[in-house]
């Protein structure tokens, strides 16, 4: 049974644009005079999947109840050259800062990183030519219709990344969800035990006429790159961010050694990528108003004083606060944008149009010829027809099948497997 109240950031899922329209075959016929020519119409195109990015969606939660995303199919083609109708496009609503990406390869698609960014994943197949379109000069009458496009199933896999100005990072139960609550209008759910925070929380944080993004991560713990605890889990969310706000228990209250919390955060981030740990931070040391707080606050700034800029304060009642937020903002005003994920712009599902061939021989001998070219000649081809198998033929010289066959040393009366067609060689 799937947890409704479960943060989901990674999925996989199943898509696959629609089907084109059969072409029609038929010929216009009136009372006593059958067969007066053809007018037999196209297919529909079939439909398109897209991906859209919308605010209002949280997380990837729906995509755990369905999985599948099917594009409508194209109508077949009519009698007196009415088109098929076309099938429905599928639109599948996101996360804003979901990555799309290909399951097989791993190939970024897209990074769907601003509200209503709307993306062509796969384009739904062509619609077959009705048998009006093979009229020529010296074809008056053709008694085939070319099938529509057939498209095939893809898997992708979406993973939401957090886009956020500063990522709040810390051992859990130290008070990040409480500092994230005190200086936005977030309001995270906040309790005295580990692992509170099971999602991401992100809140705008406005200091004067300035305004920033801050994500509220779940805690992290030592072993959190190799899986361990939560933090495996959501290390991809501080990806996006531009900064990022170590919040440390001074207080030393869960029996913990601050400065060693502090050196294993940072051990796991260098874990996880060379990204993350390269990223600047700002330290805020907090519950400085819980005993032993002060000791060890000096011992902290004895270690790191020098190489990090240490902020004291007591999120609980906002002391020490302003003085964070003013070298949050300072510190944001010198750093680049949030960039989105590179994408590869030229990854397109290959479509029949592409049409390609290979051949190798069966344990029987035959040379079987596989690829695009064949599926493209599929939908063209009737075998009753003697003029769709002179195209067929012709194409088959045309796309140097024939030459790749006699390379490979077929000789004569062999066989020949082309789809559902089987022939023998013959010069």
């Amino acid at each position: 049974m799937i947890d409704k109240n479960a943060f989901t950031d990674k999925v996989k899922i199943k898509i696959k644009s629609g089907d084109g329209g059969d072409g029609m075959n038929s010929f216009k016929s009136y009372k006593g005079k059958p067969a007066c020519g053809p007018d037999g119409g196209d297919g529909g195109k079939g439909g398109d999947v897209y991906i859209v990015a919308d605010r209002g969606q949280n997380d990837l939660l729906p995509f755990r109840y369905t999985s599948k995303y099917f594009a409508g199919n194209g109508e077949r083609g009519g009698t007196n050259l009415c088109f098929g109708r076309g099938g429905d496009d599928m639109i599948i609503k996101v996360p804003v800062g979901t990555v799309v990406k290909d399951f097989e390869t791993g190939t970024v698609i897209a990074d769907m990183f601003a509200d209503g960014e709307k993306k062509l994943i796969a384009e739904g197949g062509r619609g077959g030519k009705g048998n009006t379109r093979f009229t020529t000069s010296r074809r008056h009458a053709p008694n085939f219709a070319q099938k529509g496009e057939k498209t095939e199933p893809h898997v992708l896999q979406l993973e939401l990344k957090v886009i956020a100005d500063v990522g709040i990072i810390g051992f859990p139960n130290v008070g990040k969800s409480t500092l994230l609550s005190k200086i936005s209008a977030a309001r995270p759910k906040v309790a005295n035990y580990h692992f509170t925070t099971l999602s991401p929380n992100l809140g705008v944080v406005r200091v004067y006429d300035k305004s920033f993004v801050a994500a509220d991560i779940p805690g992290l713990i030592e072993g959190a790159a190799e899986g361990a605890g939560l933090g495996h889990d959501f290390l991809r969310h501080i990806e996006r961010t531009r900064l990022l706000l170590h919040v440390v228990d001074i207080s030393g209250c869960e029996g913990r050694d601050p400065a060693e919390d502090f050196k294993k955060i940072n051990a796991e981030l260098a874990g996880y990528s060379k990204k993350l740990a390269s990223l600047p931070q700002v330290i805020a040391l907090n519950k400085c108003d819980v005993f032993g707080a002060e000791e060890n606050l000096k011992a902290f700034k004895k270690k790191y004083g020098r190489k990090y800029k240490l902020f004291p304060i007591t999120a609980v009642s906002g002391e020490g606060l302003q003085p964070l937020l003013d070298e949050l903002v300072s510190r944001l005003e010198q750093l680049p944008p949030v960039a989105r994920e590179e994408a590869d712009e030229n990854f397109t599902y290959r479509k029949s149009s592409d049409l390609g061939f290979e051949i190798f021989r069966d344990e029987d001998g035959v040379y079987v010829v596989e690829g695009t070219l064949v599926d493209m000649l599929c939908r063209n081809v009737v075998l009753s027809d003697p003029d769709s198998m002179a195209y067929f033929q012709k194409i088959l010289r045309e796309k140097g099948v024939i030459s790749k066959l006699k390379e490979m040393g077929i000789k004569e009366g062999e066989t020949v497997s082309i789809g559902e067609v089987e022939f023998d060689f013959v010069e």
